[in-house]
């Protein structure tokens, strides 16, 4: 049950807060006050798309917040989407639409998807929009209502499991087919495979390999110029030409014969460059013994540098890492086996699709059984909601027929029919052409599928739109009999309707501050008199005046009274 809903900033409303109670709940206004902002705030809720424009001009958001009592059902959801338990029993759905797009929204302050509020939003109330009635004219949402009343959800799946399947061999035989309609396209496809797994494998790319290579290649390189430094290094020291050695050694002849001509002074020259020649000469040996470990293997650096080109290569003409090429090789044999079996796999093809075929047919028969027997007992349920509703000799029929070919949803094609009147033929629902008629069926069909879901909450906008007179009077018992047991939330123009709700809201438009603005308030009993009188209109305010509360009488009337208690029986 919806216990409270707070509104800001949404369309004319710049902040309302309405408790709701069991039972049958009527909101009432002018034309144009903002009566319908209360389904908006409840769609939001139910995850459909935030309109910026719907935003309260000056403002930077809307708020939409709504208290609900939790039920078994629902609470199962919350531990199932991992959202937080309810408090106390009580869920609350929060969501927000910003005026420049975009928003937010929470389920016990927790933050979820649209997707997830649209799961949790089904559960908890069914909403009716004042055009949703064109809905039941389309084949699809007739349907999508058998299919909920029948609770076919394990045959449907079944049938959409086996409908994929033969689709999809379908789908490879028409593709192998196509391939080999052109033999010289078909041979060239294998070639260039054949190609591709002989170019790649014989390649043989490793994951990490080009890396290393190229730190290898590196250091190779290192190496060489290592050995060319250290040969020019002996070269200048003691081996080539004009090398240091050579230098010294004309060097000490020249200071020994200065030590004999000046012993005093120049004696131990002679000496001290010899010392330094043989430091130059060990030093010498000293890197001819360190090069001599160190190698340069010229033919490692030329494979080294082939490799590195054929990942180059790879790279340029597959467009991705050379390694990567190894992962694709098996889709590319699977395709090419696929290719040169393509003869064997079309005759398998034709086995598999034959028995696909059984399948979808059983599974399609099976699920056409379940919508059968739905229909059956669907039919002279919405049927025995119609009479009540003032359609004593009418007569509704749901028909299951074969489609002409087997589809998404099924073997069936579904059609809603009906005669409004006594010796009237039946004809499609289509045909009808009464927007009164048509509202009133699908308040009879939301009646009865609301019953087999066990929707604890509805919300109708406007479900007595072109109702008028005698009618009014049975929409109005209508919806008080469907508000036995659940919570009914009905927005109306209908005095009568208005009248039977155990309690009314009136959404009044007005000037503040030079803003219009829209409020909503809670009518007191005595209240409801003036604001029934208002919709009956009229000049004589004492004649409507005594009218309301002729119509506010009618809640506890006998007849009334009976119905309810009728309907409570048959549902127990």
């Amino acid at each position: 049950m919806l216990k409270r809903l707070r509104v800001e900033n949404l369309a004319l409303v710049e902040s309302a807060g309405v408790d709701f109670e069991e039972g049958l709940n009527t909101v009432t206004g002018e034309t144009g006050a903002g009566k319908s902002v209360f389904v908006g705030a409840l769609n939001l809720l139910h995850g459909e798309r935030g309109d910026a424009g719907a935003v309260r001009s000056g403002a930077e958001q809307a708020l939409v917040e709504a208290v609900f009592t939790a039920g078994k059902r629902v609470e199962e959801f919350l531990r199932e989407a991992g959202l937080p338990e309810c408090e106390e029993g009580e869920l609350i759905l929060r969501r927000t639409v910003k005026s420049g797009g975009g928003g937010h929204a929470w389920v016990n302050d927790s933050p979820v998807t649209l997707g997830t509020l649209k799961r949790l939003g089904v559960l908890l109330i069914e909403l009716h929009g004042a055009h949703d009635h064109q809905l039941l004219l389309q084949p699809g949402e007739q349907l999508r209502m058998l299919d909920a009343y029948a609770k076919d959800g394990a045959e449907r799946s079944a049938y959409g499991e086996a409908w994929r399947r033969r689709n999809a061999l379908e789908g490879e035989r028409k593709r192998l087919a196509e391939e080999g309609a052109d033999g010289e396209e078909l041979a060239g496809r294998i070639e260039l495979l054949e190609e591709r797994i002989k170019e790649v494998s014989e390649a043989d790319p490793k994951e990490g390999e080009e890396a290393e290579l190229r730190e290898e290649l590196e250091t190779a390189g290192q190496t060489q110029r290592v050995l060319e430094l250290g040969q020019t290094a002996v070269q200048g020291l003691t081996e080539g030409e004009g090398c240091a050695i050579e230098v010294l050694g004309a060097v000490r002849k020249a200071l020994e014969e200065l030590g004999r001509l000046m012993p005093g002074r120049a004696g131990e020259w002679g000496g001290e460059l010899k010392g330094l020649s043989d430091g130059l000469a060990s030093l010498s040996m000293r890197v001819q013994r360190e090069l001599a470990d160190v190698e340069a293997d010229e033919a490692r650096l030329e494979w080294l540098d082939r490799r590195l080109c054929e990942y180059a290569r790879l790279r340029r003409k597959y467009g991705e890492a050379p390694e990567r090429l190894t992962e694709r090789m098996a889709g590319w044999k699977a395709r090419l086996a696929e290719l040169k079996g393509r003869d064997g796999r079309l005759a398998e093809l034709e086995g598999e699709i034959a028995a696909a075929e059984k399948e979808l047919a059983r599974t399609g028969g099976a699920l056409r059984k379940k919508r059968e027997a739905a229909a059956r007992r669907l039919g002279p349920a919405i049927e025995g909601e119609l009479r009540a509703l003032g359609f004593a000799g009418g007569r509704f029929e749901i028909a299951v027929r074969a489609a002409g070919e087997a589809g998404a949803e099924g073997l069936d094609e579904v059609e809603f029919g009906f005669a409004p009147n006594a010796g009237e033929p039946m004809r499609a629902l289509r045909a009808i052409a009464s927007s009164g008629e048509m509202s009133r069926v699908m308040l009879a069909a939301k009646i009865v599928l609301a019953e087999a879901d066990e929707v604890g909450a509805m919300a109708f906008d406007e479900i007595d739109a072109n109702v008028g007179g005698e009618t009014a009077f049975a929409v109005a018992e209508k919806l008080a009999e469907a508000a036995e047991g659940r919570q009914v939330l009905v927005i109306t123009h209908l005095p009568a309707v208005a009248a039977m709700g155990r309690v009314q809201f009136a959404v009044e438009k007005g000037e503040s501050g030079g803003r219009t603005r829209t409020v909503v308030r809670r009518l007191e009993e005595g209240e409801r008199e003036g604001e029934i009188a208002r919709m009956l209109g009229g000049r004589d305010l004492a004649t409507a005046v005594a009218h309301a509360r002729e119509l506010l009488g009618r809640r506890g009337g006998k007849g009334a009274d009976g119905k309810r208690k009728r309907t409570q029986t048959a549902r127990r």
